[in-house]
């Protein structure tokens, strides 16, 4: 049954959505207007990428890893910003956004939210602090230096922002939809992991989720860095390999 809680957070989803993706639009135009470039945002190339990066993304999203110093039931490394990042920089923040989000609803049809959209909303949003960031950087300049820099960019602000998300939001909205008291779901990590204590959300922050989003963040960004240099050409048709530039 579809409740008020549910409806909360499909609004909240689509206000992220809406703002991160006109966020995501200025930025680029104003890196074409820098470069001195009338590009289209979207083209039909791109738009044919985006679905296909998207559904890729989406598979990906499915086959999830635990890590052992944190608790399953909470956390599993999933890599679909992989291909995300790859079609972002490839065409553009813009396009990133979009694609975080048509892979989290590709998702939802191949898997049911059971978080109540939360944890898709939760996805989202620490993706696109990763994608958008890094992106926007290569945007404005296209070189394979700015790509690494912006990567690196994207991964702390994947970090900081995963971190401050799950202890303002996430952790806490957890709890109440399944009617666990916090110190429950810090115990979870105190089980996972010694250095957390049974009732302190910051440890729990500090030593669980920061290190999770820097070590799916790290191995986002290498993969990335190596693989972009080849695929781009894929993606791009007959472009030129910008990120090979000195």
């Amino acid at each position: 049954m579809f409740k008020l809680e549910n409806l909360s957070t499909l609004l909240s989803f689509a206000a992220t959505i809406l703002i991160l993706f006109v966020v995501a639009y200025v930025l680029e135009k104003l890196a074409a207007g820098k470069n001195e470039k009338k590009e289209k945002v979207f083209t039909v190339r791109k738009i044919a990428g985006i679905g296909i990066i998207s559904a890729m993304a989406a598979v990906l999203m499915l086959l999830e890893v635990p890590l052992f110093f944190a608790p399953a039931d909470i956390y599993k490394l999933d890599f679909s910003e992989i291909p995300i990042l790859i079609g972002s920089f490839a065409y553009g923040p813009a396009a990133g956004v979009m694609m975080e989000f048509i892979k989290v609803a590709l998702k939802c049809l191949f898997k049911p939210s059971s978080t109540a959209f939360v944890g898709e909303l939760a996805n989202f949003a620490v993706g696109c602090s990763l994608v958008l960031p890094a992106s926007t950087i290569y945007c404005f300049k296209k070189t394979k230096k700015n790509a690494i820099f912006g990567t690196i960019v994207g991964i702390l602000c994947m970090t900081v922002f995963g971190s401050a998300f799950n202890a303002v939001y996430l952790i806490p909205t957890f709890a109440k939809m399944f009617h666990m008291d916090l110190e429950a779901i810090i115990g979870m990590g105190a089980g996972s992991n010694k250095l957390v204590s049974g009732n302190s959300l910051t440890e729990f922050i500090l030593f669980i989720t920061a290190p999770f989003n820097l070590v799916k963040g790290l191995i986002v960004g290498v993969i990335t860095v190596l693989l972009y240099k080849y695929i781009s050409s894929i993606l791009k048709g007959n472009e030129s390999k910008e990120i090979a530039k000195p």
